[in-house]
Order: C-alpha cells, then sequence, then structure tokens
C-alpha cells in the first residue's frame, strides 16, 4: 500500500489476520519470509507505524499491545481518496481504473451504485 515499505506492509499484514490485540514478540513469531528481522527491527516498524496512524497500541504492564487502525478494506479505501483528491483530475483516474477492472469487480462496483441510486431515490 502507498506510504509503506515492505516490512511494515507484513507487520500490517500480521495484525489484520489478527483477532485480538499483539505484542512486538507476537508480530514477529507471526512474521513469514525469507528473513527474520530483529526483534527491535519489528519493534521500530511498529513505533513508526503508530506514528503514521497505521496502528493504536495500549500499554499492559511492560509491553503494548498493538491493534490495526482501521480495517485492510478501510485503509485500501482511505488511499484510494488520496490518490484522487491529490490526482488534481479525479475524473481521469476514476476513468483509467475502470478500464482496469475486472469483470467480478465491475459487478461490485456497479452494485454499489445502483444500491446509492436507490438510497437516493427514497424521500
Amino acid at each position: 500500500m502507498l506510504g509503506l515499505g515492505e516490512l511494515e506492509m507484513k507487520v500490517m499484514d500480521v495484525l489484520w489476520a489478527s483477532e485480538s490485540p499483539l505484542r512486538v514478540r507476537d508480530v514477529l513469531e507471526r512474521l513469514t519470509g525469507d528473513r527474520d528481522p530483529a526483534y527491535t527491527t519489528v519493534m521500530t516498524v511498529l513505533d513508526h507505524l503508530h506514528t503514521k496512524g497505521w496502528v493504536t497500541r495500549s500499554r499492559h504492564g511492560r509491553a503494548y499491545h498493538y491493534v490495526p487502525a482501521r480495517s485492510r478494506e478501510e485503509a485500501g479505501a482511505g488511499l484510494l481518496r488520496e490518490v484522487l483528491d491529490s490526482s488534481g483530475d479525479a475524473e481521469s483516474v476514476l476513468l483509467h481504473f475502470a478500464e482496469s477492472v475486472s469483470e467480478r469487480e465491475y459487478r461490485l462496483l456497479r452494485r454499489a451504485l445502483d444500491r446509492d441510486e436507490r438510497r437516493d431515490e427514497k424521500p
């Protein structure tokens, strides 16, 4: 996702997959990949994610417990909103995006737009 480095994205994937808050050690144990980062590296990444507003944390004893500030879907929608707002030409961005969607994605968008139209028609 925009604004996230490779390890930050992996850490967010771990947090989004969890149903409960995680400590640094919990995140470290669940990370997968070619290399195992150090505990302090994961701690620093989580601190950066907190500073950037991607995660919230609460202290339990001596350790912080981390949770995503938004769901993966909310984060994706927020990034799309940022792209549209900063593009200078949201219409062109949306048209290019619309040309790239799959048939399934088209049906989802059509359903959402139809739902919004029906909502707007109600008195």
